[in-house]
C-alpha cells in the first residue's frame, strides 16, 4: 500500500506490507535483513515495538486511528523498544530517514490506500 503524509503533501513510503493478525504482528521484520527505499511495514493494532532480534534499525511512526501521528522514533536501533502510547493505533516502521525525507512530525496526518498495481 501506499502511505502519504497528508499534512505536508509527501509520500512516505509506496510498499507497505500490513500485518494484522497476532503471528503477522509477533514476526514483524524479523528475519529480514533490511528494507529498500519505500517499502515498510503496518502493524495494527500496535502501542509499542520492541527491537529484539532485529539485525538493523528503523524509523517508527507510532498513529492514531484517525492518522495522527503521536510518537516517533527515528532510526531506532536493534534491542531498543519505544514505550507504549495509549493513543497510538498502529505502529509504521520504514527504513531509516524515510520520516525525515518525508518531513513527518508529530501531529501529522497520515492516509493509507491500496497500490493499483
Amino acid at each position: 500500500m501506499l502511505v502519504e503524509n497528508a499534512t505536508k503533501g509527501t509520500i512516505v513510503a509506496t510498499r507497505v506490507a500490513t500485518a494484522d493478525r497476532w503471528w503477522r504482528r509477533l514476526r514483524g521484520l524479523l528475519g529480514r535483513r533490511g528494507l529498500d527505499d519505500g517499502e515498510g511495514l503496518l502493524l495494527a493494532p500496535c502501542r509499542g515495538v520492541h527491537m529484539l532480534g532485529m539485525r538493523f534499525a528503523i524509523d517508527v511512526a507510532l498513529v492514531a486511528r484517525d492518522g495522527r501521528v503521536v510518537a516517533l522514533y527515528p532510526a531506532l536501533p536493534p534491542g531498543a523498544r519505544t514505550r507504549m502510547h495509549r493513543d497510538a493505533w498502529a505502529a509504521l516502521e520504514l527504513r531509516p530517514g524515510a520520516l525525515a525525507a518525508s518531513d513527518t512530525r508529530i501531529g501529522d496526518r497520515l492516509s493509507w490506500e491500496e497500490s493499483q498495481s
